[in-house]
């Protein structure tokens, strides 16, 4: 796998799935005040992607369309 996903994307996307799944986890375990339904799971698996993706410096939707937000050294 060739890194695609560069420094400041890594992070944004490490901190928005953390934020992510601190707004499901606690909607699927039943602790929340508010509960999301069905929305929870969606936005469980949208976490879990960008935390999966930021920590793996890889976005396969980046690979389809071209996209390459990682500095290369020439």
């Amino acid at each position: 796998m060739i890194k695609n996903v560069g420094s400041t994307d890594r992070l944004i996307r490490l901190i928005a799935g953390a934020i992510l799944l601190i707004i499901a986890v606690p909607s699927l375990a039943g602790m929340a005040f508010v509960g999301l339904g069905g929305w929870a799971w969606l936005i469980g698996l949208v976490g879990v992607a960008l935390l999966a993706t930021g920590l793996l410096n890889f976005c396969g939707a980046y690979k389809l369309l071209g996209i390459n937000t990682c500095k290369t050294i020439h």
